[in-house]
């Protein structure tokens, strides 16, 4: 078995847990493959009793690994989604930050999820994606998402206008800070903050939520994921910002934005005795009582 490793620089007190975590991968004698500038920060970090080799793209992973460790938050696991894309590549992410949806697996955690993929007690949960188009080509290869689309104002302080279509019908025009569409995945991240609903993975759905709208009679509208949305921005500075996930590019509002799902998902694992229902009830302590 070969497991690939992407990660973000973690706090010094983390080291134990990823030293027992390279320990454990040694000891089952699985071969490691680690992302290059992850690796220098491990080789000063870390102590290797064996050689690992390194990837750098996509293209360098594909077909490579049997699994990929992504060790950080959640934004982490979003840029590892940038490795894997296609590759059906399973994900797994442990948390080094300190509020993880994706990346849910604890530091005291690690042992067991190793455990459970080795003896392949776990599941997996194939994510959809969201795909942007347009004439600009803005992100080239990279253009999808596993959380979310989000249009934003650039420079300005002013509020920007979009003007939203769902399968070519006009469905509103939002003068706001800006505009989130979210996969399911997505619905816990960028959309919630900004008042959206929480929407389990697998339902079908795309939530499109604004960012502090001007009209407080708006509110976030959930379609379905077979919908295709087109955005048109209206921007006093003529520019505004489109990010996937967590990568962002200028674009004029003479632009055309289309936003589908895309033709591939992502597939993350569910080690045992793990789950969404169970991280979105601790991250979010629901059902404790918090009076003094």
């Amino acid at each position: 078995m070969t497991i690939a490793i992407f990660g973000s620089p973690y706090p010094e007190h983390f080291s134990k847990y990823i030293q027992h975590l390279i320990k454990k991968l040694e000891t089952e004698h699985i071969n490691l493959i680690i992302e290059e500038e992850f690796s220098i920060f491990l080789h000063n970090n870390i102590r290797f009793n064996k050689s690992i080799s390194t990837f750098n793209s996509y293209e360098t992973l594909k077909n490579k690994a049997d699994f990929l460790l992504s060790i950080g938050g959640d934004g982490t696991l979003l840029k590892a989604v940038t490795y894997v894309r296609e590759s059906e590549i399973p994900i797994m992410g442990i948390n080094t930050g300190r509020l993880g949806f994706i990346s849910s697996i604890s530091a005291d955690q690690i042992d067991d999820a190793i455990t459970d993929i080795l003896k392949g007690n776990y599941k997996i949960n194939e994510r959809t994606l969201l795909e942007l188009s347009s004439d600009k080509k803005l992100f080239k290869e990279k253009n999808f998402a596993l959380n979310e689309v989000a249009v934003s104002k650039k420079d300005t302080s002013s509020m920007i206008r979009i003007d939203a279509f769902v399968d070519d019908e006009f469905l509103n025009t939002y003068w706001a800070d800006g505009l989130v569409v979210s996969t399911p995945t997505g619905s816990t991240g960028y959309s919630l903050s900004c008042g959206g609903p929480i929407i389990m993975p697998g339902t079908n759905n795309i939530i499109i939520t604004p960012n502090a709208p001007h009209n407080l009679n708006v509110r976030p509208i959930v379609i379905d994921d077979n919908s295709v949305v087109k955005l048109k921005i209206e921007d006093r500075d003529q520019l505004a910002l489109v990010s996937l996930d967590s990568r962002s590019r200028a674009f004029d509002s003479e632009t055309e934005l289309i936003i589908k799902k895309a033709d591939f998902k992502v597939r993350l694992v569910q080690p045992q005795n793990n789950s969404l229902i169970k991280t979105i009830r601790h991250k979010l302590m629901w059902g404790l009582d918090k009076r003094s």
